[in-house]
């Protein structure tokens, strides 16, 4: 009867702990999930660095809009930067992800800096209709995926 006892004690004894195939299914599935959201953020960070860079055209627009309005220009031509109210080049950009500004002939080039970022530009094209500037969007951004 001892002896029985202690048998079902030893069998009765509950299982303690994950076995090694069960950590390695764990590893292996945040492994995949690891490889499928890095490339996901990488992109959305440098979505979001390169927001910098379209934010910074907005003071050659702005002046642009201006000098149409309240200056009388009518000619895209004449839409250039230190012209009419319209600011010199503005280089290195007002972030680490901004570099040179330029605007000429009515076309405003921001190029991205730093990483990714290099070399990727913006553009924004003016047309005027009847004192109003609308704008179109251009540059390497688009094929990117960053604009």
């Amino acid at each position: 009867m001892k002896n029985l006892n202690a048998m079902n004690n030893i069998t009765n004894k509950a299982q303690k702990g994950f076995t090694l195939i069960e950590l390695m299914i764990v590893v292996a599935i945040i492994g995949i999930l690891a490889a499928v959201a890095l490339p996901a953020y990488q992109t959305y960070t440098n979505k979001a660095k390169f927001s910098e860079v379209i934010l910074s055209t907005s003071v050659f627009k702005t002046a642009a809009e201006i000098a149409v309005q309240a200056k009388g220009v009518t000619d895209i031509a004449d839409l250039d930067q230190a012209t009419k109210g319209i600011p010199a080049t503005i280089a290195d950009g007002n972030g680490a992800s901004v570099g040179e500004i330029t605007m000429a002939n009515g076309i405003i080039t921001a190029k991205g800096a730093g990483g990714a970022l290099d070399g990727v530009t913006y553009t924004l094209t003016a047309a005027i209709n009847n004192g109003a500037i609308t704008w179109t969007e251009g540059g390497g951004c688009l094929t990117a995926g960053l604009c």
